[in-house]
């Protein structure tokens, strides 16, 4: 597995929504045929109607494309494993595609933790916690109910070029072997955009293609957390291909904004609409490694017509709302700050070979695929998240075989993938859309709101961001 950037991870942009759903239902290859190195990218047209539901979340409405609830019949919805779960149980689309703390306390309660995401396999902090009563259970799935985090169990391979020297783990598996480690769930959403499968990039595998990878990941999944066994994975082959074919065809972004309104709307006397909404995201093309020539590329255009706003002492609030996002999108695509320590991308040589030990980007240079915000391309950095002591976390000490140096995380990342010390505290680029729906963020759940996500970064890089440009970037993130 490699952390190095490529440029032929996904394959550009074809119509086909009604072919795609029809081979996921029927479970038969898509148009690129069973074991073919590319997969259509599914771009669709808009509805003729506004979409039929909105979701409420902090800030606004989110809504998912296509519209119309999904059937509970195929086999996304359907019992693959022997213990019960769905793909639906952790990526559930009245939740984003994915599971946030408040719906979990919510389906938690209505079940006295009997829903099935809940099972101790690592749906509880630790198998070996008790669980006898609903007060036990609760305290067990802590992790799950308060910050969204599933237990991850993983074992570095034998070819490690470090050692897992101590585990400090607050509820017990502190195996230094099969490494426990707590991260939020990911959406099966607007998977279209993506180039790195999981986290810690364990499922992108090199000269291989998202699709491929997908298939493997949903298989281990059915797995490891559906607990299929083997003749079960084997009768399950078709059902796991349909739902990856369905996952492709699934959009979520913001619909609405409670202060700036719908987020499909022109500036005040404009002709040209804002292209927020999921509709609008399903059309959007992607080509692999796109903006990957450019350190500051302009990627986000979704509320152009709004940067130009001009406030003034009279303009109503939801024309300031609307400015403010613009504005937020604007500091996105154009502020230029330096990037340092960053291991994956300073460590790594420029063209030429050039030194990349100081960059002056953007958020552009990593959140770089236009109007989603994901990495282009395969990109595993740290930017140091996972070496902040978190409450409620294991702390992890790792010790190189060959210069003996240590680091301690919460999580290592991409290096119990890659068995690679210096991959330590590696993760994915995620991304951007429908942010708002799915709180907390970073991988492990410690930014618990978009400010929390803004005030990291403008202390990470010392961006020195004023009151006014941090609240614009918050309301263009939570507008996405």
């Amino acid at each position: 597995m490699s952390s190095v950037i490529t440029a032929d991870r996904v394959p550009a942009i074809t119509r086909g929504l009604l072919s795609l759903a029809v081979a996921a239902l029927l479970a038969t290859p898509l148009a690129a045929g069973a074991g073919s190195t590319t997969v259509p990218r599914v771009k669709q047209d808009p509805p003729s109607t506004p979409p039929a539901a909105n979701f409420p979340d902090k800030t606004g409405q989110w809504a998912n494309f296509p519209a119309a609830p999904p059937s509970q019949t195929g086999p996304f919805f359907a019992a693959l494993g022997a213990n019960g779960r769905t793909c639906a149980t952790c990526h559930a689309p009245n939740d984003a595609w994915t599971a946030t703390p408040g719906a979990l306390q919510k389906r938690f309660a209505a079940t006295n933790g009997a829903d099935a995401i809940f099972l101790g396999l690592d749906g509880t902090n630790c198998p070996t916690l008790p669980t006898a009563t609903v007060s036990q259970h609760q305290a067990a799935s802590s992790l799950l109910l308060t910050s969204g985090l599933i237990r991850v169990e993983l074992t570095p391979p034998a070819s490690a070029d470090f050692t897992v020297a101590s585990v400090s783990n607050p509820y017990g598996c502190g195996s230094t072997t099969a490494v426990s480690v707590y991260r939020r769930i990911l959406a099966t959403t607007n998977l279209s955009f993506l180039s790195t499968v999981m986290w810690d990039g364990r499922e992108t595998a090199a000269g291989s293609t998202v699709y491929a990878d997908l298939i493997r990941q949903a298989t281990d999944a059915v797995k490891n957390h559906a607990a299929a066994t083997q003749s079960e994975l084997a009768a399950d082959a078709s059902g796991i291909t349909a739902s990856v074919g369905f996952e492709l065809g699934q959009y979520t972004a913001q619909q609405v904004d409670t202060a700036a309104g719908s987020l499909t709307a022109p500036a005040p006397g404009g002709l040209v609409a804002a292209t927020g909404g999921a509709a609008n995201l399903a059309q959007q093309p992607f080509t692999a490694g796109e903006n990957n020539a450019s350190l500051t590329p302009t990627v986000f255009t979704v509320f152009k017509p709004w940067e130009s706003i001009a406030v003034t002492a009279s303009s109503p609030a939801a024309v300031r709302a609307q400015a403010s996002i613009g504005r937020g999108e604007s500091l996105f695509n154009s502020m230029p700050f330096t990037i340092t320590n960053v291991a994956g991308l300073n460590d790594v040589p420029g063209p030429n070979g050039a030194s990349r030990k100081t960059l002056v980007g953007t958020c552009g240079t990593c959140h770089n695929s236009s109007n989603a915000g994901s990495h282009s391309s395969v990109l595993l950095v740290d930017e140091g998240q996972a070496h902040r002591a978190v409450a409620g976390l294991p702390s992890i000490t790792l010790v190189s075989n060959t210069t003996k140096a240590t680091v301690t995380v919460t999580d290592p990342g991409a290096a119990l993938a890659t068995g690679k010390f210096a991959d330590i505290g590696k993760f994915k680029v995620p991304t951007l859309r429908g942010l708002a729906a799915r709180a907390p963020y970073f991988h492990d759940g410690s930014a618990r709101s978009l400010d929390d996500v803004v005030s990291f970064y403008n202390t990470r890089f010392n961006l020195n961001l004023s009151a006014t440009q941090h609240a614009d970037l918050v309301a263009f993130l939570s507008a996405l």
